[in-house]
């Protein structure tokens, strides 16, 4: 459970990236890339290298000190493939 709360931050970038299934994305001010998955983002065209995007964002928090076991397995076992 959260114990901040949400601070929107509305945010932009510049698609570099189109596959089949994710698009990824230069954030504008040298903040970084974002790769999502292709369903997450909202169009009424079609997606081109070059287009812009918008969109809100919040801190991410650290539930706890906790590690999920099984996602760490998940991991380990996807990388010895």
């Amino acid at each position: 459970m959260p114990k901040y709360t949400d601070r929107l931050i509305y945010m932009e970038g510049i698609i570099v990236e189109v596959h089949d299934g994710a698009v990824g994305i230069d954030l504008k001010g040298r903040l970084g890339y974002l790769k999502i998955p292709m369903r997450m983002l909202i169009s009424d065209y079609e997606i081109k290298v070059g287009q812009e995007v918008g969109f809100n964002m919040s801190f991410i928090e650290q539930l706890g000190p906790a590690v999920n076991e099984k996602y760490v397995s998940n991991i380990q076992k996807h990388k010895e493939l």
